[in-house]
């Protein structure tokens, strides 16, 4: 059998993309993780009597650590089944990463295997972010002189 006409059975045969619900899955679940990390800011801010400014890195913390313990757990993998990209909002997405990179590699040690395999992840997205934020505002610099 050539190439092509395996190519076309195989279209033939692939599941149709259900995009719509996808999406409207990712919007839903991305919404109730949003909406959860709003309850715990609140929640923060009415506990300890504190600002916005000052209760959401106590949220961005829980969150991570909701997540890592869900991941640790094995829930957060079938959440990400159902939610596909809603559990991709970027805080909880990176401590599933990071978690998922550390719990492979724990056969390997401590330093070599769980904070080697951790933190080649976490560099990435780090040198990423500072590499965007210099870019994004360097073009936000530029702009205050135009307007």
């Amino acid at each position: 059998m050539n190439t092509s006409k395996y190519n076309k059975i195989a279209e033939q045969l692939k599941p149709p993309k259900q995009v719509g619900k996808h999406c409207l899955s990712a919007f839903i679940y991305g919404g109730i993780i949003g909406a959860i990390g709003q309850g715990i800011l609140d929640f923060y801010m009415m506990i300890f009597d504190v600002n916005e400014k000052e209760a959401t890195p106590m949220m961005i913390i829980t969150i991570v650590l909701i997540a890592a313990i869900l991941t640790g757990l094995g829930v957060y993998d079938r959440i990400g089944k159902k939610a596909g990209a809603g559990t991709f909002i970027p805080i909880t997405g990176f401590s599933n990463s990071m978690t998922s990179s550390a719990l492979e590699a724990k056969s390997e040690g401590l330093v070599t295997g769980i904070g080697a395999n951790m933190f080649k992840l976490g560099g990435t997205v780090i040198t990423f972010g500072i590499v965007a934020s210099f870019v994004l505002g360097g073009i936000r610099y530029v702009f205050s002189f135009i307007w």
